[in-house]
């Protein structure tokens, strides 16, 4: 049976190549983008299966609206994927207030204002799956992408506490988390801050550790993982998609409990008697 798949940022990278793998198995798509004209050849090819909307999920009563004319127009929304975002390439001090502002605004308060959209029309058909494009850098960090980390841990949190929330109304929510990827993610996409020559080293070493053979997935690989996802009865809270962000996350995590285990005794202190 086929479902009515709604992804933010469909005009490339991700977004794109989801819902044409969507498309391809015949599917319905809602394909929302900042540049309506960028969504053409995705109509021009699959027709009366998409339908194609200008969107700023910056915007909450765009994001809204949007989400209102697909249900009318379609009758339901089965998925809903959270893809629009960018990143933000500075360290912590370089980064002004307007960038740190809006990176949060389309990474975590973009991800939200569809999230609550889609819900009445989720609850209403007692079915629905929400999917958020975190990344593994929604779990651990790197130098250089500070705002970044911090709006994809954002999105993690109320996410995860999302999913307690709608289980009982029939709803899924799942984070997929990349490591890196071949999309212009760090190319057009991207924003930089404005350099502070202070932090050349940090930036240098964060250059060398991101030049590992192999390090960037590919991108048309995800695509039939994402169709696994979304079929699936009992989908997770997590997945993380690539080969380097597993053990990653693993090697963060460990020692975190050692330090958490190590600090131990002072944190029961803290409790008081």
């Amino acid at each position: 049976m086929s479902k009515v798949i709604f992804i933010t940022g469909a005009t490339r990278g991700f977004g794109k190549i989801w819902a044409e793998a969507f498309l391809k198995r015949g599917d319905r798509v809602v394909a929302t983008g900042r540049s309506i004209e960028a969504l053409q050849e995705l109509k021009d090819t699959y027709g009366d299966l998409v339908l194609p909307l200008q969107l700023d999920v910056n915007d909450r009563k765009a994001s809204f609206e949007a989400v209102n004319k697909a249900k009318e127009h379609f009758g339901r929304i089965d998925v809903l994927i959270n893809n629009a975002g960018y990143g933000l390439f500075g360290t912590i001090e370089e980064t002004s207030e307007e960038e740190a502002r809006k990176q949060m605004e389309t990474n975590f308060f973009g991800v939200l204002w569809l999230s609550q959209a889609v819900l009445p029309i989720m609850r209403e058909q007692k079915s629905g799956h929400i999917i958020q494009v975190s990344s593994f850098l929604g779990l651990i960090t790197l130098p250089v992408l500070g705002l970044y980390n911090a709006s994809k841990f954002a999105v993690e949190g109320f996410s995860e506490t999302l999913a307690t929330e709608v289980k009982g109304f029939g709803i899924n929510v799942s984070l997929v988390e990349p490591n890196g990827y071949t999309t212009d993610w760090s190319g057009e996409s991207a924003v930089q801050t404005k350099s502070m020559s202070i932090y050349d080293p940090v930036k240098q070493a964060f250059s060398e550790a991101t030049a590992t053979p192999g390090i960037f997935g590919k991108p048309e690989a995800t695509a039939a993982v994402i169709l696994k996802l979304t079929d699936a009865t009992e989908p997770p809270l997590r997945l993380l998609l690539g080969s380097f962000a597993y053990p990653a996350v693993k090697k963060v995590y460990e020692e975190r409990l050692a330090s958490f285990e190590e600090w131990k005794s002072v944190s029961e202190e803290a409790h008081g008697a």
